[in-house]
């Protein structure tokens, strides 16, 4: 009999996550104690049973995913999320859903499924990519050319009440980039640019790749000064209640299911970084 390697994967994940039920339940009820329960952010990008890469998900899986945070989680608003971190106050679990860079695809089942059911999310995309129709790089890096959003469907998208964001206008490591004009395009005028096509505010930002390398202090400078209302970045990392509500960081929406429970319910290893405080176990 054929093992499925992800099948094998998730029991050992699942396994260890029973195995310190203990200690993720003290910490849980600690939080949930002090009304200090961290709120997770989620970020995807492509949902799809086609062309399957390291940045789609299957609708299944998706689907999955979603079942579960609905029934464990407060499905919340990125603006839901920072008013309890600013109010330094969350007595229970919730998450929020984002997506990066903006792909056709999404359209087809995920986004429709999700509005379908009341569930709030911020959809961050490219502004090149969506205003020309241009594939993304990885994806042509990768051997396929997969269609981003139009800006249609943008429109669409931002009149049934889903936030859109700016992922800057050319997908760009800000990590590297250090020229203020460079800067000021690909955050504050693309934004402005974005705004104009979909007649709709664009209130939040998300760094491409968003790890700490590709970061970068004077983009931080350029959201505050042109008044956004947060960033985002992909540290990994709960929010904890009463940090600084304009940078959410996120983890990324894995397709193993076994790995996204570990996570959301507090893995002890993680003790090390700034997400000391666990997330409330669901049930």
């Amino acid at each position: 009999m054929k093992i499925n390697m992800l099948d094998y994967q998730s029991c050992f994940i699942d396994a260890y996550r029973w195995a310190t039920m203990p200690v993720r339940t003290l910490y849980a009820r600690r939080a949930a104690s002090q009304n200090q329960v961290p709120i997770a952010v989620l970020f995807y990008h492509r949902i799809s049973n086609e062309w399957v890469n390291p940045w789609t998900m299957r609708e299944r899986d998706f689907e999955r995913q979603i079942n579960w945070l609905s029934a464990n989680f407060d499905m919340i608003s990125l603006a839901e999320a920072q008013r309890r971190i600013q109010d330094g106050y969350n007595d229970r679990p919730a998450v929020s859903i984002t997506f990066d860079d903006g792909y056709a695809d999404n359209c087809n089942w995920a986004l429709p499924m999700l509005l379908r059911r009341n569930i709030p999310f911020t959809y961050f995309v490219a502004v090149e990519h969506v205003m020309t129709g241009k594939p993304f790089p990885h994806d042509l890096e990768h051997g396929r050319s997969l269609r981003p959003n139009s800006i249609e469907s943008l429109y669409s998208l931002a009149r049934a009440g889903v936030e859109i964001g700016s992922h800057t206008r050319n997908h760009v490591d800000l990590g590297t980039v250090h020229d203020e004009g460079t800067l000021f395009d690909e955050i504050v005028t693309a934004s402005h640019d974005l705004e104009e096509l979909i007649d709709a505010p664009i209130r939040y930002f998300a760094f491409p790749f968003g790890k700490p390398e590709h970061l970068n202090p004077r983009a931080f400078e350029l959201t505050h000064a042109h008044r956004f209302a947060g960033v985002c970045s992909t540290l990994h990392e709960w929010n904890r209640i009463s940090d600084d509500p304009f940078h959410l960081t996120r983890f990324h929406g894995d397709p193993c299911l076994a790995r996204m429970k570990n996570w959301l319910t507090f893995d002890p290893r993680n003790m090390h970084n700034r997400s000391l405080v666990p997330m409330v176990q669901p049930s």
